[in-house]
């Protein structure tokens, strides 16, 4: 098992000198729609990127640049080295996360990675040293990336027969940990054919290449043994959606400032106003936590998904649910917010939601009171979220907030996508607005999600 502890250029080399299959080094980015993005140099040419980065054209990757600006620098983080699990042929492949420079070495505004470096920096500022995320990610298995067909009949914490494809969970699990990536445990989600691993909690950072890589790994594994994996929100119509509820929490040191002994919830009120934050500006932060047509056919009532502007402690129909305390385990303090999914771009997913995070806490909005009844059943006066992304949008373009953690270019960018996204989804489907799963989502999005 590799150690992984990388820091700088100097540990991957050393590596690498002694790995003598390594053969290959994939240089790994992310466009604004959180597609991974990348392309592998000889091993011995590492330590000429890790110094002056490789030369590409950014063109025709998605929000990086215009075709006049093509010309840009891939810069290998070393802290991202690790190695795939498996191997290609008689030799193994190292892969490095990286930033998006300009020829004159500046950031370029089209890198997402740096649009969660900035934000970051922005709470450190604020007297937050780190942002600690945990995702858990759903997706469900299918024949193939065609049909939408349940490879079983379990439900959540389903065993034995009715959960088959136990192993292929396992496996992800084992070549996860083969790359230094930890997680909490795997199970049988509610639908036919679903399946949750959850991540380990780490800076949102490491996170959000973590998360890159984790559907890289899914769907490898599970292609490996001849079924198709899809993180695709709502594949079928009758069947609860696959989402990426966020646990998240801010700390100074390692003190969890979420944390607060003598609160009722054991919540601080940094944490509150956190919250307040999140519910302030949710709505405006949508489209890129939940960035498909698609999405919107998951966020309903009825299949334990995330509608009304609610929180509370063991509710789980809630928008933000507070895992409840243990005692003794105050840095487990932390808030989950369950309506993105993770099909999006968790860099700037993160960042979104950091941002929201913080304009509550500098701004002191008000936290409204918690909600433990059903609110499925008991939602009168309760705000929801947009019914569609077209909807969201709307709001989207609008805030000042996005637009400031973004950045103008990949606001404006991403705003281009979405309504190019939107204009195709309605001349294949038309105006009327439906719940169900279209052919077009089936035919569009299963396989590329």
């Amino acid at each position: 098992m590799i150690s992984y502890e990388f820091q700088t250029k100097d540990d991957v080399l050393e590596f690498l000198s002694e790995a003598e299959d390594i053969k290959f080094v994939i240089i790994a980015s992310s466009d604004i729609l959180g597609d991974l993005r990348g392309f592998s140099i000889p091993s011995y040419k590492v330590e000429d990127a890790l110094k002056d980065g490789k030369g590409f054209d950014g063109s025709s990757i998605e929000g990086l640049v215009r075709i006049e600006e093509s010309d840009l620098i891939a810069k290998p983080d070393p802290k991202t080295f690790r190695v795939f699990p498996w191997k290609y042929g008689n030799h193994r492949v190292g892969m490095m996360f990286c930033d998006i420079l300009n020829p004159d070495g500046s950031h370029n505004e089209g890198d997402t990675r740096y649009v969660l470096k900035r934000i970051l920096e922005k709470a450190k500022n604020m007297g937050f040293d780190n942002f600690y995320v945990g995702p858990e990610l759903e997706f469900f298995l299918f024949p193939d990336d065609k049909t939408p067909k349940p490879l079983d009949n379990g439900g959540y914490f389903s065993m034995g027969a009715d959960d088959p494809y136990a192993f292929l969970r396992q496996n992800i699990v084992l070549n996860l940990e083969k790359m230094g990536i930890s997680s909490e445990f795997d199970h049988h989600e509610v639908a036919p054919s679903q399946h949750e691993i959850d991540l380990e909690y780490t800076d949102a950072l490491e996170m959000a290449d973590i998360s890159m890589l984790f559907r890289f790994v899914v769907k490898e594994t599970a292609k490996r043994e001849g079924v198709y994996a899809t993180f695709m929100p709502k594949p079928i119509s009758e069947e609860n959606g696959s989402g990426m509820h966020v646990h998240q929490s801010l700390w100074k040191g390692n003190k969890n400032m979420f944390f607060d002994p003598d609160d009722k919830y054991h919540l601080s009120d940094i944490a509150k106003k956190y919250m307040s934050g999140l519910f302030k500006n949710i709505n405006e932060i949508t489209p890129v936590t939940n960035q498909w047509v698609n999405s919107y056919k998951r966020l309903v009532p009825g299949f334990e998904a995330p509608v009304y502007h609610t929180w509370g402690q063991r509710n789980r129909s809630t928008l933000i649910r507070v895992p409840e305390y243990q005692p003794g385990k105050e840095k487990a303090t932390r808030i989950e917010l369950r309506s993105p999914d993770s099909t999006c771009n968790p860099h700037l997913s993160f960042a979104v939601m950091l941002s929201a995070g913080l304009d509550g806490i500098k701004n002191d909005y008000e936290l409204p009171p918690p909600t433990e009844e059903n609110v499925y059943k008991n939602n009168k006066n309760l705000k929801t979220l947009p019914e569609g992304l077209e909807d969201a949008l709307e709001l989207t373009k609008e805030s000042d907030l996005v637009r400031e953690t973004l950045g103008e270019h990949i606001f404006n960018k991403f705003i281009e996508n979405k309504e190019f996204q939107i204009k195709k989804y309605r001349a294949a489907v038309g105006y009327e607005y439906d719940k169900k799963v279209s052919p077009y989502e089936i035919k569009h999005n299963l396989r590329r999600l």
